[in-house]
Parts: C-alpha cells; sequence; structure tokens
C-alpha cells in the first residue's frame, strides 16, 4: 500500500465527512511528506487529544516508509 493511501484510508475512516479528505504526497532532500487536508470541523477529530490520534498516524507512517527504506513525515493542514 502506497504511503498516501494509508494516511488516506485512515483519515477516511477518522472523519465524519470522508468526501472531504484530501492527502498529497511530495518528495523532499529528507524523504517524502504526506500532506492531509480535511474539513474544517473534522481536524480533531484527526489531531484527537493531546494529538495522540495524529501521532499515532505519524507512528503507523513511519513504520509503513521503513519498510519500504524511505523517510517520511505526515503534515496535518488545516
Amino acid at each position: 500500500m502506497a504511503l498516501k493511501d494509508l494516511i488516506a484510508t485512515l483519515a477516511e475512516a477518522l472523519v465524519d465527512d470522508p468526501d472531504a479528505v484530501e492527502v498529497e504526497e511530495l518528495e523532499s532532500d529528507d524523504g517524502c511528506v504526506i500532506e492531509l487536508k480535511v474539513a474544517p470541523e473534522d481536524i480533531g477529530k484527526v489531531i484527537g487529544k493531546d494529538g495522540r490520534t495524529a501521532q499515532s498516524m505519524r507512528v503507523l507512517l513511519t513504520a509503513a516508509a521503513t519498510k519500504e527504506g524511505r523517510r517520511a513525515h505526515l503534515d496535518i493542514l488545516d
């Protein structure tokens, strides 16, 4: 599964408006950056209490990227 697809699947499962989920994969010097954008009313669901949900998504992204021999970073845009 592509890193972009992993984050899209996770985010769509968490939010009330899955059609508003947008995920972009950008290449950088330090690996790739996954940008996640959701509806304004769903941003809290993606971040979670004390950022726990966002941190869990980052852990899964890092594990999947490491398995592919890559580095990845998740940015949640508002």
